[in-house]
């Protein structure tokens, strides 16, 4: 390069006066700006115009390139400016390990590049282009394909680095053989994480936005993220939880965000007295839920007198609403519900509610025991007041009088009072 320069450097320095050696870092900036005007007309004009058509990709390569492809030009105009001006003052060490640092320098780049482009496929493939036929991909597969498309990338990037410093590079595969053994053994854990996050992406049994339970583990919420070693759900006292990725292949996992349908499933208990307007009850509740909008009419739907219970009788009411949203489904089912109150106050009858009804064969233990008491009371009375206390024949006779007060008057009495 310098003796391509030579020529041009003498007449600079005999016809103008100037220093030669300012030739060379002239030449490198003139070429680097040409370089960022043809970048700027071509590649972000470029972009201006593919993101119209209806392909999904064409437009971005040319979006992760666009910014790493600008501070590579410059990058390397610096780089190669400053090789020629050590080799022009005899810096020895920086000529040499010059072209090392570009080598490293466009490897940066090229793994820049690719962590842009990685997260342009992840958003190409949650939100294709408007005329694009394609089905968008749920965010957790667009994450899991990015993910190792960006791991792929960075790894070899990193092994280039390596081997452009020197490194073997079957070497490093080599230790690694015999040295994974050691590092999977001490990183268990964090290995199986990894491929539990990937079982994940792969087999899809719940994505980010998703309602998720497990009734093996106290674990509810709505998923947030998943990443490769954890996966955050919010909990819907609004706290974090952070779960395991392997917790997931040991455990059932409930996603009620993919049920078709909500269930109502109610117990109708009436009085045994009702027993007679069950049948009625039953037939305007079936006709009520096939005539509502809300009922979904394909799928099983039940209202039958299915079984004597301790207090009542049972009628079972079985249906699903259209709707998934549970606040949607628990005001149709408070419309239901009231409706069905009212069906069977209509009909005359009543809801149950627990009672208990007890049976006495004969009453006169009771009322022995009511004069016995009467008649200790009487006792205790006269014994404060000083008077004898009375004896049983005394009890009898009181007592003799109470049941002839509580019978009425007697038929002489009745005769008696006829001749006055």
């Amino acid at each position: 390069m310098l003796e391509v320069l030579a020529p041009l450097e003498d007449w600079v320095s005999s016809r103008l006066g100037l220093p030669g050696w300012l030739l060379t870092p002239t030449v490198i900036l003139a070429l680097a700006l040409a370089a960022d005007l043809f970048t700027r007309l071509v590649v972000w004009r470029g972009v201006q115009l593919l993101e119209k058509t209806r392909n999904r990709w064409d437009d971005t390569l040319l979006l992760a390139v666009r910014r790493p492809l600008w501070v590579g030009i410059w990058g390397t105009a610096i780089v190669g400016m400053a090789s020629l001006l050590a080799e022009r003052f005899g810096n020895q060490w920086a000529s040499e390990h010059a072209p090392t640092a570009l080598w490293l320098f466009m490897l940066a780049m090229i793994g820049w590049s690719g962590i842009r482009l990685t997260r342009l496929i992840e958003k190409r493939l949650v939100f294709p282009p408007a005329k694009h036929p394609g089905r968008p991909l749920d965010a957790s597969t667009a994450s899991a394909i990015s993910k190792l498309i960006g791991a792929t990338i960075l790894t070899l990037v990193i092994l280039a680095m390596l081997q452009a410093l020197g490194m073997s590079i079957s070497g490093l595969l080599a230790f690694g053989g015999a040295g994974g053994l050691i590092v999977g053994f001490a990183a268990r854990n964090v290995l199986s994480n990894f491929f539990g996050g990937l079982a994940i992406h792969l087999d899809n049994p719940f994505k980010v936005g998703d309602w998720v339970s497990s009734p093996d583990r106290e674990i509810e919420g709505v998923v947030e993220d998943i990443g490769w070693r954890l996966t955050r759900i919010r909990t819907f006292d609004s706290r974090p939880l952070y779960v395991p990725n392997m917790i997931f292949g040991s455990i059932a996992v409930v996603n009620p965000s993919r049920m078709l349908n909500r269930r109502i499933f109610e117990t109708l208990g009436l009085r045994y007295r009702d027993i007679g307007e069950v049948g009625d009850i039953v037939a305007q509740i079936r006709h009520y839920l096939e005539q509502h909008d809300s009922i979904d009419q394909d799928n099983l739907l039940l209202v039958n007198f299915y079984t004597y219970g301790a207090y009542s009788l049972d009628i079972l009411i079985h249906a699903y609403t259209h709707t998934t949203d549970w606040g949607e489904h628990q005001a149709i089912k408070q419309e239901v519900l009231l409706r069905i109150a009212a069906i069977v106050d209509e009909a005359g009858a009543a809801i149950a509610m627990p009672s208990r009804e007890l049976h006495l064969s004969d009453g006169l233990p009771f009322r022995q025991a009511e004069e016995a008491q009467s008649s200790k009371e009487d006792a205790e009375a006269s014994q404060y007041s000083g008077e004898r206390p009375p004896s049983t024949l005394d009890s009898s006779r009181h007592a003799a009088s109470h049941k002839e007060r509580a019978r009425g008057p007697s038929a002489s009495d009745s005769d008696a009072n006829s001749d006055a």
